[in-house]
């Protein structure tokens, strides 16, 4: 693939965002299939994992420092994703899955990639015995691995909801919540519960390679909410249509350096190129941050009235402007909201005017959903998987992908905080309706799929 046309303003411009406005890659993802690995022993399926992933992605790392130099275009985070695990690992025990987490977790390391997606699962219409072996496992994998990530699928706009998945689940993070509590409950920051999971995103932690995807495929992840707020305060007092008009311009700049990243990668690793992510995806610094753009459009405050409504001027504007800058755009695409990745998002929950109510409100028209929110310890397993059920619920019915990415801190109660460093960022712990919802969630069975699925 020929590397893109950049005129020389674009490339000054582009300068300027990376410098003042906290412009980066976010990640370049290689896919990786792993569905010619099975064995018939655990140890050989573990090596063959292994050695696909080491010799599939031995260039990666090196490949994403030459771009960097070569562009002067900040890469974050180097990453892998495989096929779902529990479509490889078959009817095999949970402490097998284990040893296949462990594997990947090793085969990271040895190729230096920041974090791997695709320990997971899809069972939004039921659960193959491999599904519910490695669920079974995930407390344990992810304490005992460093960069394993894990996305559970319960939900589809055309299969409906399934609710004994959404049961098992808020156990399964209470527990691993547990076996990390040493560390402030980090294993639940590497799992997230989808509706909806799209086969292509590069973002953790719920990437992984879908089973429609090539033999290997190169995923870029752009970000860029620092680049919005500064057009924005720039605009002044501009009218809504404007400012639309403002912010989709501002992607299709951030869209053509991610496709040219994207390019790059795929020509120099041999590797087919396939989407560009365009989310506006925050970091802890100042200034790099969704709230902060929200804001800038002409909020007190980041989750007082009206956040909804410019968020979803945003979502919208970003995907309009980015279409234009990449024939190949997938994942989530759109704007993240994730609690602990945001400055501005952790001042609005610390100050009491964001609270996860208006979080599930706003999730109706972002791009992810319930993203690394901090809850109390003490918050029970029935009431994660209501929080669970009703998230998932509105991505079914709206025909979206939605998350939850919750984290109940062993130990910790409203008012203290969680912290990670790095990209994970930190957390106030917020209040939780503890109302229980028991009752519903150990009803079990599916909740069918809403009468619009039925398009065909």
């Amino acid at each position: 693939m020929n590397t893109m046309n950049i005129s020389q303003s674009e490339i000054m411009e582009t300068i300027r965002m990376i410098e003042d406005e906290n412009l980066d890659i976010r990640t370049i993802t290689m896919g990786i299939s792993l569905l010619d690995c099975g064995a018939d022993t655990t140890e050989k399926l573990c090596q063959n994992i292994y050695d696909k992933i080491t010799t599939s992605a031995k260039d990666l790392v090196k490949t994403g420092q030459e771009i960097e130099a070569k562009y002067g275009i900040p890469i974050i985070h180097k990453r892998v994703s495989v096929t779902p695990i529990s479509l490889i690992g078959g009817h095999r025990s949970p402490e097998d899955y284990v040893k296949i987490a462990k594997t990947m977790d090793k085969a990271a390391k040895e190729v230096g990639i920041n974090f791997i997606g695709g320990y997971g699962a899809l069972v939004e219409k039921g659960y193959i015995d491999g599904a519910r072996s490695l669920i079974e496992s995930l407390p344990q994998a992810l304490a005992e691995t460093d960069m394993v990530c894990s996305s559970i699928n319960v939900a589809s706009t055309k299969a409906g909801i399934n609710m004994d998945a959404v049961a098992q689940m808020g156990g399964i993070i209470k527990e691993t919540a547990e076996l990390t509590k040493d560390q402030d409950s980090i294993g639940c920051a590497k799992l997230v519960v989808f509706a909806n999971v799209p086969n292509d995103n590069p973002f953790m932690a719920g990437a992984f390679h879908g089973v429609g995807e090539p033999e290997r495929v190169i995923n870029v992840g752009v970000s860029g909410p620092g680049v919005v707020a500064a057009a924005i305060k720039k605009a002044g007092n501009c009218s809504i249509n404007e400012l639309a008009e403002l912010i989709k311009r501002t992607a299709f700049k951030i869209t053509r350096m991610g496709q040219l990243v994207a390019s790059e990668a795929s020509r120099m690793l041999n590797v087919p190129f396939g989407i560009v992510d365009l989310s506006l995806a925050p970091t802890p610094a100042v200034g790099d941050s969704v709230a902060y753009i929200l804001e800038a459009m002409g909020l007190e405050n980041c989750g007082g009235p009206g956040t909804t409504a410019c968020l979803a001027l945003l979502n919208d504007a970003v995907k309009k402007g980015g279409v234009m800058a990449s024939s190949q755009v997938g994942g989530l695409s759109g704007a993240f909201i994730p609690v602990s990745e945001d400055a501005g998002m952790i001042e609005a929950a610390e100050s009491g005017c964001l609270r996860i109510e208006k979080l599930e409100a706003m999730t109706a028209v972002c791009s992810v959903g319930l993203d690394m929110i901090a809850i109390p310890g003490d918050t029970t397993a029935e009431v994660i998987s209501g929080i669970i059920a009703d998230e998932i619920s509105i991505g079914v019915i709206n025909t979206k992908t939605t998350a939850v990415r919750v984290i109940p801190a062993v130990g910790k109660k409203v008012g203290d905080h969680i912290n990670y460093g790095g990209l994970l960022g930190r957390a106030p712990i917020m209040p939780v309706n503890n109302a229980s919802p028991a009752v519903f969630i150990h009803r079990g069975g599916r909740v069918p799929a809403p009468i619009h699925s039925l398009k065909n």
